[in-house]
């Protein structure tokens, strides 16, 4: 048997293989590049600008009296290291003689009492309102939610009646109940708009095991709740924190005066004494700052959570 030879390709001018063109490597882009440098710098110049009040309040802070009445903070820096310029004195005059010390101590009393109940209140309406059935859940939570737009001004007159008739004018109580009841609807609003961002499958399974509503709020919602929370809590500090008119109204001067209560006195009628109101000012913003300064990575999670679904 014999084999037909397969027809072989006729030989001919080899063609020369195409070069494949390769993608050139993108050019920076220098628009892009000069934005990006140009929104640095401006954001440099706005912290800049900001902490240029601070570092003059600081500083007038620490100075003579004579010195700080006759000239301006930043003449200082043509001549730091003239000591005679500098003197601890007003700090030593605000803490010690001034009661800046047991006011410091007695904000903590009113900030820290003031932050925790509000949360602990208002965690378990959010958890309600979020992953609970009941009648007239929607339209009670429109209700706490327009109490957001009403000034709180208004509730000062009939408080100082029902504080005056218990007797409960001057004292921390008053106050915690004060700040407590006015942060209350912006606490449940974060909380509850956060958690209508959780997984809702979670939830659902814990309820198929058997576990109950307080078993599910407290070892799934409340740790995966943890920016908000964090969130409102240094809001609602910093607020209670720098509060003058609530204090003012419902404890006044006296032995249990806030920070902001005695900074409102430092300075006399005739506005002798202001070199005290840059000592005490800087005591009293320290605090606040620090909060955030150390706490702001929570605060921002805790406020854009739940604004993008998806």
């Amino acid at each position: 048997m014999t084999t037909t030879p397969s027809p072989t390709t006729a030989p001919g001018p080899v063609r020369e293989r195409e070069a494949i063109p390769r993608t050139a490597p993108a050019a920076p882009r220098r628009g892009r590049n000069w934005a990006t440098m140009l929104l640095n710098v401006a954001l440099l110049g706005l912290c800049v600008i900001w902490m240029v009040p601070v570092i003059g309040l600081l500083i007038t802070s620490v100075r003579n009296p004579d010195a700080a009445a006759s000239t301006g903070w930043w003449t200082v820096l043509a001549n730091p290291f003239d000591f005679t310029q500098w003197t601890l004195q007003n700090y030593r005059e605000v803490l010690l003689e001034n009661g800046m010390g047991n006011a410091f101590l007695n904000s903590f009393v009113v900030a820290l009492p003031s932050t925790i109940v509000p949360i602990m209140i208002a965690a378990f309406a959010a958890y309600a309102f979020t992953f609970m059935q009941f009648p007239g859940r929607d339209w009670l939570f429109i209700v706490i939610v327009g109490l957001l737009v009403i000034p709180t001004q208004v509730a000062f007159v009939p408080l100082l009646r029902i504080y005056g008739d218990l007797g409960l004018n001057g004292t921390f109580l008053a106050v915690w109940l004060a700040h407590a009841g006015f942060g209350m609807p912006l606490a449940i609003y974060l909380l509850r708009t956060y958690m209508a961002g959780l997984p809702n499958a979670v939830v659902e399974s814990a309820k198929v095991d058997g576990a109950s509503h307080f078993v599910i709020f407290w070892r799934l919602v409340v740790p995966m709740s943890v920016p908000a929370l964090a969130a409102f809590a240094i809001f609602q500090f910093l607020w209670t924190w720098n509060d003058l008119l609530v204090a003012l109204l419902f404890i006044g001067s006296g032995p249990n005066e806030v920070v902001t209560v005695n900074l409102a006195g430092l300075i006399g009628s005739q506005g002798q004494n202001w070199q005290l109101l840059t000592a005490g000012a800087f005591i009293t913003m320290t605090v606040p700052l620090l909060v955030f300064v150390s706490l702001q990575r929570y605060f921002i999670r805790g406020l854009t959570a739940g604004s993008v679904k998806g």
